[in-house]
């Protein structure tokens, strides 16, 4: 991606050569590191958006990371950071090193580039800073573009409320054995429900009030980094990372704030604010340069490609929208609004390439990494309507459209994987979801939250009143983790990982249910559920019921 004008007078001298060094192959300069006063990689090393021959690697510098002013305890200067990726994890066959420069202009993050590898092999990589020496982290690269591939698997997350608990799915999920990991959004949460996390970790001063410029989001992230099992499941698989809104503001749309503090609901202020956000996602997470923040823009809707076997289609349903239907996206009675084919989630340009996407890609399975839930949810169990407006059920006219697509797919199958409601679903998608007898096209798996909602419950009242009034939606399960999916040529398998509690430490998981997608036959199956719930192995492996299931 070529650096826009506001781009080079933003990141111009030392802070535009950061920039670049990180998708060199070495930086003509060395600027020394400090004299550490903490470890500089206190928040860990990750890698994402694979490519048959790389992917992107990423560190931070941050021997302070929650030091009040935002700067993590690095000093004014930039400092040059090396890199190696190998064969193996002692480094013996070294295969890429470089130097990328971390800046200020940056919070001295690092996002080197590599390229020129071999294809779907696992590979190691670390970084060094002076003397201090980063952990080890494990990536791999994506298959070639047409490849002939028999099997993957992947596990996607999100909403990940520090306050609202311990984030102990992610130690689970590194030792899984995956290709990849997706994250779906609220990576961070804006501002915090409680003071402190729920009763056991006081809220420091820094994180009070509500994060609304850098020093606020820098200060998020770094609280959520800080967390050893998020930096294992970083360092075990690359990632492809988007947003939904408490990355920036809660259900933000487009240029419109959302409910957050009042003064930034000015225009001109809530942009200040969003440009502030994106700088912080971008500075915490393995993006490409291509994924540079120009201000209150960010390019994160993008497509990876797995042999011949997936398509990953990742999904920004925030930056485009047309603002919420009805009010500001909750339950709303009625709401003719929601059919103006005006009303867009994703933005005309954004609509028009996933459509071309769908219409082209080879892959056997078409997947698509989106925010908030596509299924119909009617919360009114009587002849009445009551949905919310913030989710697909609010811009009817954009769901029409990829539903569409989706009828046309024939044996490249649409599956869409989705974060947000702190809920695990799995819901068939029809064509047109105003017609109960129109054909299912597509299925949707939504995955509960890491920790957002606290402890949770299998079956709660608003899951009852959900299958009730929404017979596609086939299942329901409101406690905490994330999802696992196997595919091959034949099968789409989902499994619904959950810990029975999160609001303490060490809580064991197992597989609540499993439900598969036929090639070829659109919606959801059943392939096990546990009666009662509850039954896994030591090692979070389901027993027999699992073993008889469709694979």
């Amino acid at each position: 991606m070529a650096i826009s004008r506001r781009q080079f007078g933003r990141f111009g001298g030392t802070a535009l050569v950061a920039v670049l060094a990180g998708t060199a192959a070495a930086s003509s300069a060395r600027f020394p590191a400090p004299r550490w006063l903490g470890d500089p990689f206190s928040l860990g090393v990750a890698s994402g958006d694979p490519t048959p021959d790389g992917f992107v690697l990423w560190t931070r510098l941050a021997p302070d990371p929650t030091a009040p002013d935002g700067l993590a305890g690095m000093p004014l200067a930039p400092v040059s950071v090396d890199y190696e990726v190998a064969h193996d994890e002692q480094f013996r066959t070294v295969v890429a090193r470089g130097t990328a420069v971390a800046s200020r202009d940056l919070g001295h993050s690092v996002h080197p580039e590599i390229s020129g590898l071999e294809p779907d092999r696992w590979y190691y990589y670390r970084f060094r800073a002076g003397s201090a020496l980063s952990p080890v982290g494990r990536t791999r690269t994506a298959p070639a573009l047409g490849q002939r591939l028999a099997r993957m698997r992947f596990a996607f997350a999100s909403c990940q409320s520090w306050t609202s608990g311990y984030f102990t799915a992610y130690d689970h999920m590194s030792r899984e054995e995956l290709d990849l990991v997706v994250h779906l959004g609220d990576y961070i949460y804006e501002m915090g429900w409680l003071r402190g996390r729920v009763g056991h970790e006081v809220w420091e001063p820094q994180f009070e009030g509500e994060a609304v410029d850098l020093r606020g989001y820098r200060l998020r992230y770094a609280q959520a980094k800080a967390e050893a099992p998020l930096r294992a499941a970083h360092a075990a698989f690359p990632w492809l990372v988007t947003m939904d809104d408490h990355e920036v503001d809660n259900n933000w749309a487009g240029d419109a704030p959302g409910l957050g503090v009042t003064v930034q609901r000015l225009r001109p202020l809530f942009l200040r604010r969003r440009a502030a956000a994106f700088q912080a996602m971008y500075e915490h997470q393995p993006l490409r340069l291509a994924q540079l923040p120009d201000g209150p823009s960010m390019l994160l809707h993008r497509r990876y490609r797995f042999g011949d076997l997936a398509d990953f289609t990742m999904l920004d349903t925030r930056q485009y929208r047309t603002a919420q239907a009805c009010g500001d996206g909750n339950v709303v009675v009625g709401c003719d609004e929601r059919a103006n084919p005006e009303r867009t989630i994703l933005g005309a340009g954004q609509r028009e390439w996933l459509l071309d996407g769908l219409a082209n890609s080879p892959a056997r399975w078409q997947v698509l990494g989106n925010q908030v839930g596509m299924s119909r949810t009617d919360m009114d169990t009587g002849p009445g309507v009551a949905m919310p407006t913030d989710p697909w059920d609010g811009y009817l006219a954009d769901r029409a459209a990829v539903l569409g697509a989706a009828e046309r797919l024939g044996g490249r199958n649409m599956v869409v994987i989705t974060g947000d409601r702190h809920e695990n679903h799995a819901a068939d998608l029809r064509r047109d979801h105003g017609d109960p007898d129109s054909p299912v096209v597509s299925a949707e798996f939504t995955g509960t939250s890491i920790t957002s909602g606290g402890d949770g419950a299998d079956l709660t009242p608003r899951g009852r009143t959900m299958l009730d009034a929404n017979p596609d939606i086939k299942f329901f399960n409101g406690q905490r983790g994330y999802v696992r999916v196997e595919l091959d040529h034949e099968l789409w398998r989902t499994d619904f990982r959950v810990l029975p509690y999160v609001r303490r430490r060490g809580a064991p998981i197992e597989t609540r249910a499993a439900y598969v997608v036929e090639n070829g036959v659109p919606g959801v199956r059943e392939a096990w559920r546990p009666d009662p719930p509850g039954t896994a192995d030591a090692g979070g492996r389901p027993g027999s019921a699992e073993a008889a299931a469709p694979r």
